[in-house]
């Protein structure tokens, strides 16, 4: 049994509303917060959410708190809202109950992971990551859905997961916070390389290899930063790498596809609601390699088709071009 049975939910988005849903399967009190009074009132008066989860049922007893203090008597607030929101939100959060971020990225303006911005912001207040491969849309439908749960704290852990754990959605708990966070954020800008895989129609043997190569770049970061191997070739890594590089809901991958034939990254993103992780994280996650001497060529050629204006196949042949070496390297 474990003592968190009010869960509080900052985000009304996809994501944000399939937890709330897996909260009340689980068998807790839910009480969801949305910036977007039209979601909260919406979830409140017609258990729907058609904007980010349409067509599917919520449950009744989801309660749509009009304000952040409502949360304040939670027993575990999940910060479920895009990363380059993290602190913002964090600043507002009411009460002294643990927060669980379920952002998946690295902050822009200062390269640093979710949680390290939580410890800027909030000081001494205890914070877990969840990740891993979890489409909203297939997690709320009942789908077998795994996840990790990272936290300093294993007690916490294994009640993280017990008060998240309903059904088919089955949460593993691990001490590698490192590794949980920067698997999530790596992964979105991968995932925008293999959409461009498909977008320019290279074929499957160049998704496999983008795949392979991309997570090599995922482990040299994660290791250089401090993360395990095991939690970069497990759920959080290259669990959530594969999903996103090859699942047909991944917002990154879709992004990837346009850019391959031929859409920019504004007409893209023009009248979207959803944020595209990947395309703020790209320039962070190389920030964040630079400090360590670690060489990406996939997520600079990602951030120099985003940002800097680099011809598409331009970009290609020059990662084909790079010297030839072991593997491994």
């Amino acid at each position: 049994m474990t003592g968190l049975s009010h869960i509080g939910i900052v985000g009304g988005g996809a994501f944000g509303t399939a937890l709330a849903c897996l909260g009340r399967r689980a068998g807790r009190r839910v009480t969801l917060w949305s910036r977007d009074r039209t979601v909260s009132a919406a979830i409140a008066d017609q258990r729907r959410n058609e904007i980010y989860l349409p067509g599917q049922p919520l449950d009744a007893g989801i309660e749509a708190a009009a304000t952040l203090g409502e949360l304040e008597a939670c027993d575990v607030i999940l910060l479920v809202c895009p990363a380059q929101a993290v602190r913002a939100l964090a600043r507002d959060l009411p009460g002294a109950a643990p927060v669980v971020i379920c952002a998946k990225g690295i902050e822009a303006a200062t390269g640093l992971l979710m949680p390290e911005v939580l410890a800027e912001v909030l000081p001494g207040r205890a914070v877990a990551m969840l990740s891993g491969p979890s489409f909203a849309e297939e997690a709320v439908q009942g789908l077998p859905t795994a996840v990790s749960i990272a936290t300093g704290d294993a007690g916490l852990g294994r009640d993280l997961a017990g008060a998240l754990a309903a059904g088919m959605f089955r949460p593993y708990w691990t001490d590698d916070v490192v590794g949980v966070s920067l698997g999530g954020a790596v992964k979105n800008v991968l995932a925008i390389a293999a959409g461009i895989v498909e977008g320019r129609g290279l074929g499957h043997n160049a998704a496999a290899a983008l795949v392979t190569r991309g997570f090599a770049e995922m482990a040299r970061l994660g290791l250089a930063m401090g993360a395990n191997l095991e939690t970069l070739t497990g759920l959080s890594g290259l669990g959530d790498l594969v999903l996103t590089c090859h699942g047909p809901l991944s917002r990154n991958r879709a992004l990837g596809a346009a850019l391959g034939k031929g859409t920019s990254l504004a007409r893209y993103m023009e009248g979207r609601r959803q944020v595209v992780e990947g395309a703020a994280t790209a320039p962070a996650v190389l920030e964040r390699a630079a400090r360590l001497g670690t060489e990406m060529p996939i997520c600079t050629a990602v951030d120099a088709i985003l940002h800097r204006g680099a011809d598409l196949d331009e970009a290609i042949r020059g990662l084909l071009a790079r010297p030839l070496r072991r593997e491994g390297k």
